[in-house]
């Protein structure tokens, strides 16, 4: 697949567009599934101001945003995080969380262990690797989900109640990381309505009720329910990605 994910801010006086490419890879490869480039754009005149490694910003501004969600949605005393995946985006929830929450444990499970093994390896921290899911996902507080998965890795009877999930993988409308059970036993949380009811085949396929946008609950005018067991389906937001370029360009020029 070859996205486009066009966007501009007012606000921020920024105007982006990115290209990303995804390629479901059959067997392990040393080339990442994911691969994005971000064109920053004067919004004058449209002339080309920056390239951006938009796969850098994709898995930082991806991490960032399930950060706020977890700020916001987990348990008052949460001590256990578990990340069901082992790839870029694990690294970037990884460095984001561990920087911003204090858990007392941090468990990591992938379909293939040495990725799991490797992980564990090359991170600034202790992570357990365990053997199974279910053995990673039992008694953790916050949960994030970052696979290729295309039908659930996560079930409902595992999850403790009042935890957090935060589901980051299963962008297309037929795939699944999470089943009914998780799905329809949780208040769901989404960065976009619009996008949920198209592309989450987590959201579709259950026929989950949508509680709020994660905008809602920052702006207030919804609650966070951080008792309840939450879930945050992200999906991503092309401004998402232009404020974040305009941060790293402004930033850059200061320098210079």
């Amino acid at each position: 697949f070859l996205g486009v994910m066009p966007a501009y801010s007012a606000a921020d006086d920024a105007l982006t567009t990115k290209l990303v490419t995804f390629y479901e890879h059959k067997k392990d490869s040393s080339v990442p599934s994911h691969q994005a480039t971000v064109l920053l754009l004067d919004p004058r005149n449209g002339s080309l101001k920056a390239v951006l490694d938009g796969s850098v910003i994709t898995a930082k501004r991806t991490a960032a945003v399930s950060a706020i969600a977890t700020k916001l949605l987990m348990p008052a005393f949460a001590e256990v995080l578990c990340i069901l995946g082992a790839g870029v985006q694990a690294y970037s929830h990884y460095d984001i969380f561990t920087e911003l929450f204090t858990f007392k444990e941090v468990r990591i499970w992938n379909r293939t262990k040495e990725k799991a093994v490797k992980f564990a390896n090359s991170v600034n921290g202790p992570v357990q690797v365990c053997s199974s899911a279910q053995e990673a996902v039992s008694g953790a507080d916050v949960i994030i989900t970052v696979t290729m998965a295309t039908t659930p890795i996560l079930f409902g009877d595992w999850v403790k109640p009042g935890a957090h999930i935060n589901a980051v993988g299963a962008s297309r409308p037929d795939w699944r990381e999470l089943d009914d059970e998780v799905m329809k036993n949780s208040v769901l949380f989404v960065d976009s309505r619009e996008a949920a009811l198209t592309e989450s085949g987590d959201v579709i396929l259950s026929g989950a009720e949508i509680f709020a946008e994660l905008g809602e609950v920052v702006k207030g005018t919804k609650p966070a329910l951080p008792e309840k067991t939450t879930v945050f389906k992200s999906l991503g937001m092309a401004v998402e990605d232009t404020v974040a370029a305009k941060f790293v360009y402004d930033s850059w020029s200061a320098g210079n």
